[in-house]
């Protein structure tokens, strides 16, 4: 039963690749935004051209000078680029900092618009809210998040909510105290999800968009195993199933989802069983078919690979890709759900990989990229 359910998933994420790619295959271009810390040679946030067609990159230039541009979101209009600033201070105050960005339609270049106050100290994630009316941030250091209107013009407006999380959990050194480490908006634009690595904790808020507001959810939150240390959160693209990567236990804990509400189904090592050495995760997605995972190691060094049950969302380890990676701090899917992109920030590059629609393996495709330190990548469709 287990092979034939496996079979099935395969066959499944074949045929809804070819559905999801149909429209990109024909050539639609793709610009990648890294988002980077500056020091160590990086400058700011660079950006490659990526051929759809064979997962190439080329032509990177430096798009925009500014401080530790850790993690980006683009806007729906694909007009704007959003940047955090991870930093501890910012204007002289215990906070860091988002930048907004006009994007070149014609060459990617990023303009300035402005910047505002990230609600507290370490901004790491942020993502725009579906309606392009704000960005939402998470605050490692400051243990917070905070909403940030978007104007007409693509500038950011004064914050219209900020959230310090209160508590610890077991780990003394690096659970002291909250660290919110990622934000993300269901399909909905209804609810928003915090991971807090400091609590062992997903914090859930009923989201506002038109006034910018969180109010809690009930229940508030839901709890991995102390010591866990969740960091990032995907949706499977049902929306009834979710999934958090623990960056301190190396595991997957799988969610059923129902308007805000997340019940543990299971957990998961994303290492091979026979890995004993140090390990940290992070970044995890989910393949545009719903068909496949993917979590990022760091120590054992490789992209984790788990099909998905497509009726229970349960996952079954499908093996490692541990080519050509070193530090993968995130990596991101193009559109066309063929290629997977990693930033290794120890090695600073960026790396390519074709996905096979069938078992979801990762297999090398063309030469890596020079990026220093990278951190994020962002795929953003060009403008016509």
């Amino acid at each position: 039963m287990a092979a034939r359910t496996l079979s099935l998933v395969g066959w499944i994420g074949s045929v809804v690749l070819l559905l999801v790619s149909a429209s990109a295959s024909r050539g639609e271009p793709l610009r990648i935004y890294v988002g980077t810390y500056t020091g160590s040679g990086s400058k700011g946030i660079y950006r490659l051209d990526f051929d759809p067609a064979t997962g190439a990159l080329s032509n990177r230039e430096l798009a925009a000078e500014v401080a530790s541009p850790s993690f980006l979101a683009h806007h729906p209009s694909r007009r704007f680029l959003y940047a955090v600033n991870e930093v501890a201070i910012h204007d002289g105050k215990k906070t860091g900092a988002v930048t907004a960005f006009s994007i070149d339609p014609a060459t990617g270049g990023l303009t300035r618009l402005n910047q505002q106050p990230s609600g507290g100290a370490g901004p790491c994630h942020l993502v725009v809210d579906r309606e392009g009316k704000n960005v939402l941030v998470a605050n490692y250091g400051g243990g917070s998040v905070a909403v940030v209107p978007i104007e007409a013009d693509g500038s950011l407006g004064t914050p219209t909510a900020t959230i310090t999380h209160r508590g610890s959990s077991v780990n003394p050194q690096r659970q002291e105290a909250p660290h919110a480490h990622c934000v993300t908006l269901d399909a909905a634009n209804r609810f928003a999800f915090v991971t807090d690595l400091g609590l062992d904790r997903i914090l859930i808020y009923r989201f506002d968009p038109a006034r910018g507001a969180l109010t809690p959810n009930d229940p508030p939150s839901v709890a991995v195993k102390p010591g866990a240390g969740p960091r990032h959160f995907a949706f499977h693209p049902d929306g009834r199933h979710a999934y958090v990567i623990n960056e301190m236990g190396s595991t997957i804990t799988a969610f059923d989802h129902d308007r805000g509400v997340l019940t543990p189904r299971e957990t998961l090592s994303t290492l091979p069983k026979d890995y004993r050495g140090d390990n940290s995760t992070a970044e995890i997605q989910v393949h545009p078919t719903g068909a496949f995972l993917y979590g990022s190691n760091r120590g054992q060094n490789s992209i984790a690979i788990f099909a998905v049950d497509p009726t229970t969302g349960e996952l079954t380890a499908r093996g490692h890709q541990a080519q050509r990676i070193k530090t993968p701090r995130h990596f991101a899917i193009d559109p066309t759900g063929r290629f997977l992109v990693v930033a290794n920030q120890d090695s600073a590059s960026l790396v390519v990989f074709r996905i096979d629609p069938k078992t979801g393996a990762l297999e090398p495709a063309g030469d890596p990229a020079s990026v220093p330190a990278p951190v994020c990548v962002e795929f953003v469709p060009v403008s016509r």
